[in-house]
């Protein structure tokens, strides 16, 4: 069984488009002209050991929202359709993982019903770079996530002081929890309704 997506996304304000393969090596390719936000998609590509290639060409000299929340649009339906009717996952996942002195718990369900709880807390600084990066952002790129991919995901702050590590934490913690609840375990769908 392939559990593979690709999907692009046009609008007059972002060109996106991604492939992924849930059950790869970590192999990443991402472009999106923000390098931080690229980091980060690297790293959920790598910690869910998707092989992901994403390229996005975006509007980022009026601001970066419009390039985070569609990359995150488009990511949620390639995961969505790569993932079909969830036949066999262990669907619900969750974690605490730190980075140096920040820690972010993550707790999710590939239920179907799109559903963000996001308190993340950042000291206030934005990350510095070639453009900045917002934090601000992080909480934009989550909720197009999970409303295209059709999940529910908890991310709460435990600690941390430095707003990178902070960031970073959220975007690891969110690829290991789907690791482990995209995991088959069985050959049914895990709902009593029998369908996700």
């Amino acid at each position: 069984m392939s559990r593979r997506a690709e999907h692009q996304r046009r609008t007059n304000e972002t060109s996106v488009e991604i492939s992924l393969e849930i059950d790869g090596t970590g192999d990443t390719d991402v472009s999106t002209g923000l390098p931080f936000f690229d980091h980060m998609i690297d790293q959920l590509g790598r910690h869910a050991g998707f092989d992901l290639q994403v390229t996005a060409r975006g509007d980022i000299e009026i601001d970066a929202h419009h390039t985070v929340e569609d990359v995150g649009i488009a990511l949620g339906e390639a995961l969505r359709d790569a993932l079909g009717d969830k036949r066999g996952v262990r669907r619900f996942a969750s974690i605490t993982v730190p980075l140096d002195e920040a820690a972010v718990e993550v707790a999710l369900d590939l239920s179907g019903r799109p559903f963000l709880h996001y308190e993340v807390d950042f000291p206030g600084q934005k990350i510095l770079g070639d453009p900045p990066f917002d934090p601000q952002l992080v909480e934009e790129f989550w909720r197009a996530f999970v409303t295209s991919a059709g999940i529910t995901l908890h991310i709460v702050g435990r600690r941390g002081q430095n707003t990178h590590h902070i960031v970073e934490a959220t975007y690891k913690g969110v690829a290991r929890a789907l690791r482990d609840a995209m995991r088959v375990e069985g050959d049914g769908v895990p709902s009593t309704k029998g369908t996700l």
